[in-house]
């Protein structure tokens, strides 16, 4: 059964860091593009950041570029998602996602992990 499960939320005070997972089982992920995604309450999911299943090419929303780096380690099966200088708005509900069919894909989805920006 193909599974992604994302982990390392929590609640962490503005110009904090967190380093969020999501781990692969049933499948292995270096066929796959990965991606990140966000909801905030009340908002549309949006793309955060995505890496290439060769980890060769990323994609960086404007709103997190210099702030979170996204990484891939195939030999465990996770992709990475270190988050830098958080803020309030940055507080979502964190989803990654993968897909074969091109970066930001978005064939299987993980159940999310919530991260709360907050003093």
């Amino acid at each position: 059964q193909v599974q992604l499960v994302e982990s390392g939320g929590g609640l962490v005070q503005p110009g904090g860091s967190l380093r969020l997972s999501c781990a692969a089982s049933g499948f292995t992920l270096d066929y796959y593009h990965i991606g990140w995604f966000r909801q905030a309450p009340g908002k549309e999911r949006e793309g955060v950041s995505c890496i290439s299943s060769n980890g060769g090419s990323t994609y960086y929303a404007d709103s997190v570029k210099g702030r979170f780096t996204i990484s891939r380690d195939n030999a465990k099966n996770t992709v990475y998602l270190q988050m830098n200088s958080l803020q309030p708005e940055d507080t979502a509900v964190y989803y990654c996602a993968a897909s074969q069919r091109g970066l930001c894909g978005t064939d299987y989805w993980g159940k999310g992990t919530l991260v709360t920006v907050s003093s």
